[in-house]
């Protein structure tokens, strides 16, 4: 689809409008997502008109002000903002004039209400625009009625429309004769070049409370009467509560209550349902119910609990040697196969076979899991941090056996997800609490909780292989063995598929009962290095550019017609040559060390150009450049500040992240034992947009993966030494105790 057509069909049902607003004014309600319902009819008492009953809503004041309403989760990725930019920018108000308010949770008008994958602005771009451009008109056919004039003879800017004669009136002016036109269906949308608020700087619209400890996120949510829990959960994977001894508990100042849970949970999981949700509640669990969140912790740290092994539970421990199985076993499943790899190999010069392997990891956020509950015959009311706030509801409504509509959840902004926030086990907790006592509860976790009895980025092994024959690569075969297996399914058409002949891509999955499941960027986290890694390998090998190598494998899937296929081959040469050009590659600087890595992921194209120098024989990352093509990049600060955020992310975990089991134990327990990168240790992140007018992808995530790789590969050109194993600091030489100052 060309910039200037618009093929979006608009449902005059998927856009309400009301002028009986108190006060006057005018609310719009519509679509986020081409993906919405589109059964949604609008209420007839437009004087009772409840603004949860919609998707989402502008409301514009008479005064010329604009609200709008944001039905997305934000968990840091910036969507709260950067979407009502773009419905302001068609609606061509200024952006000081717009006030965003975060939405509950709608199951009736939304089919894609969560934060997950990189993927809000993608969905949500075609119909956010439509929305703010069909509001702008109607204001503008009211102020032409209101003149006596033909619409098309007015236009709009700035929140003021001005007819051909110079006239002018403010939007605040026309919005309640607006509100009884009818709905223009086909309407314009702005050229890129005719933007004033999409591709410009806005902070963030929470920066001001963020920064003064407003109350935005879940730890700060209260309610009057309300009871603070915790829960007391197994010390380890594999083990069931067998009894527990309160009496010291109960002593404690505040402690008002405690007691079991798990039964209704526990009759999900063996009904098979929601199962890689309710991974975490095999067993009952002591809750502790006091009056401050203090006495809650020290309540439950009191508690005597004597725990058993569970013996039908999957070994928890020997993972690296089952992952070692796994990749020298046949049982495989073939996710991608591209001409003969097996000939490819039989008539190759040469084979290159390489093993890289990753720990699990938690997600380490910094808002512990937290949410409120209070479940009352009438209603279900839940606040909290979610990132999939409508599949807690259809859980919660099914675990409770009540009605979709009697779930009412709030979002409250969150502090860090990664993936973690995706499972709703805290949320289900507080509903089995609240559900018991009758009683509204705040449940809180502590750090110890998140890190050891949470839900984990899944231990994996990949084996690399390739052919080569008369200095080119013939094939390429990708083994993945992983703890719980591949859930997406999504690596067998990403780089390198269709770039080289002979292609294959397997699986294998051990299952375990640690709990696993998405972390920031899902499996391509710890691919995009093990891959990038090895193509340096085989660039050296063949006496070939590191770089070029990629260029020249690229060549050959641009203009595919093979669907499977999800990333460009010309934007990722794009990305490679403006990443190469920022990070003058090829331009060598003494003492400097640079190590290239590129990768698509979340429907994005990122290239990395790293610089390592040794300090005192250490090796120390001195700096990043990052190329990125998104498509039009909304809001360019908060673009910026997520790339440089993944990138240090990715970073960080590469170099230190580790955490392993031992009797399904944790070997971490708090931030004092887990190391994550240090201020003094991150470098410079440089970040340049390949400038085009393409529909925007996502942003969250795509900046991790390359990290790891084009560290990995500087580092290389420092110590010539291969690193084939996270993290990269237990995989150096023994005589580097230290890496990154």
């Amino acid at each position: 689809m060309s910039k200037q057509e618009n093929k979006l069909t608009f449902s005059r049902r998927n856009f309400l409008k009301t002028s009986a607003l108190a006060g006057g004014g005018i609310i719009i309600g519509f679509n986020l997502f081409t993906a919405c319902k589109d059964n949604v009819k609008p209420s007839v008492d437009f004087e009772k008109l409840n603004f949860n009953d919609f998707n989402a809503f502008i409301k514009i004041s008479n005064e010329g002000y604009v609200t709008i309403y944001s039905p997305n989760p934000e968990i840091g990725q910036g969507v709260k903002t950067t979407m009502p930019m773009i419905i302001a920018e068609e609606l061509d108000i200024e952006w000081d004039k717009v006030h965003v308010v975060q939405a509950p949770l709608d199951t009736k008008n939304y089919s894609r209400q969560l934060a997950g994958g990189s993927q809000s602005i993608r969905f949500g771009w075609d119909a956010l625009r439509q929305t703010g451009a069909t509001t702008k008109q109607m204001l503008i056919n009211a102020a032409a009625a209101k003149w006596g004039v033909d619409a098309s003879s007015c236009k709009a800017s700035k929140g003021v429309i001005t007819n051909q004669n110079g006239e002018t009136l403010g939007y605040g002016d026309v919005v309640n004769e607006a509100a009884v036109l009818e709905v223009p269906e086909n309407v314009k949308l702005k050229d890129p070049s005719e933007y004033s608020i999409i591709g410009k700087d806005a902070k963030n619209v929470d920066l001001a409370k963020i920064v003064t400890g407003k109350p935005l996120f879940g730890i700060d949510y209260k309610e009057e009467g309300m009871l603070y829990a915790t829960v007391l959960r197994p010390p380890a994977f594999g083990q069931i509560l067998e009894s527990f001894d309160a009496e010291e508990a109960k002593k404690i100042n505040g402690v008002v209550n405690v007691m079991t849970i798990g039964e209704k949970a526990r009759k999900f999981l063996d009904a098979g349902k929601f199962n890689w949700t309710f991974k975490l509640t095999r067993t009952d669990k002591v809750v502790v119910l006091a009056t401050t969140t203090w006495a809650a912790i020290k309540g439950k740290n009191a508690i005597k609990a004597v725990w058993k092994s569970d013996s039908t539970l999957e070994d928890t421990d020997l993972h690296d040697a089952k992952l070692t199985e796994l990749l020298d076993g046949k049982k495989f499943n073939v996710r991608r196969e591209d001409g003969n790899v097996n000939k490819a190999f039989a008539d190759a010069d040469k084979i290159i076979e390489r093993t890289y392997h990753s720990p699990f990891l938690p997600h380490n956020c910094m808002e512990p899991m937290n949410f409120y509950a209070n479940v009352t015959p009438d209603k279900v009311h839940l606040v909290g941090p979610v990132q999939t706030p409508e599949f807690a509801a259809t859980a919660v409504s099914e675990m409770l056996d009540r009605d979709l509509d009697q779930i009412h959840i709030e979002m409250t902004r969150m502090g860090g997800g990664f993936g973690r926030r995706l499972y709703g086990d805290f949320v289900y907790e507080a509903v089995e609490i609240s559900n018991k006592i009758a009683k509204p509860v705040k449940l809180v976790t502590t750090r110890e909780d998140d890190i050891n009895c949470g839900i984990y980025r899944p231990a994996i092994k990949y084996r690399i292989a390739a052919s080569l024959k008369d200095g080119k690569i013939t094939g390429y075969h990708l083994k993945e063995a992983a703890i719980n297996g591949n859930m997406f399914g999504l690596i067998p058409h990403f780089f390198p598929a269709g770039c080289i002949p002979n292609y294959k891509v397997s699986t294998a999955n051990y299952r375990s009962n640690i709990s696993t499941g998405a972390w920031r960027a899902p499996y391509t986290n710890f691919l995009a290095y093990a891959e990038q890694s090895f193509f340096d390998e085989l660039a050296d090998e063949l006496g070939q550019d590191a770089v070029q190598l990629r260029l020249d494998l690229l060549e050959n899937v641009k203009g595919t017609t093979d669907e499977k296929i999800q990333y460009s081959g010309k934007r990722m040469q794009d990305v490679i040559k403006l990443a190469a050009e920022k990070g003058e590659w090829g331009k060598n600087r003494e003492g400097v060390f640079k190590g290239f890595s590129a990768y698509y992921s979340h429907n994005t194209h990122v290239a990395e150009v790293a610089e390592v120098q040794l300090v005192d024989g250490t090796p120390k990352i001195t700096k990043v450049v990052a190329a990125v093509d998104c498509g039009i990049v909304v809001n360019p600060t908060g673009a910026i500040n997520q790339v440089q955020g993944g990138v240090l992310d990715g970073i960080g975990h590469a170099m230190y992240g580790d955490l392993n089991f031992e009797n399904g134990k944790p070997s971490v327990q708090n931030f004092d034992s887990y190391r994550l990168i240090r201020m003094n240790e991150t470098p410079k992140v440089e970040v340049h947009f390949v400038k085009n007018d393409l529909s925007p992808t996502g942003l969250g995530e795509p900046g991790l993966p390359p990290a790891g790789g084009a560290v990995a590969n500087a580092i290389f050109k420092a110590l010539n030494k291969r690193l084939y194993s996270q993290p990269f600091i237990e995989s150096m030489n023994k005589d580097v105790e230290k890496i990154l100052g």
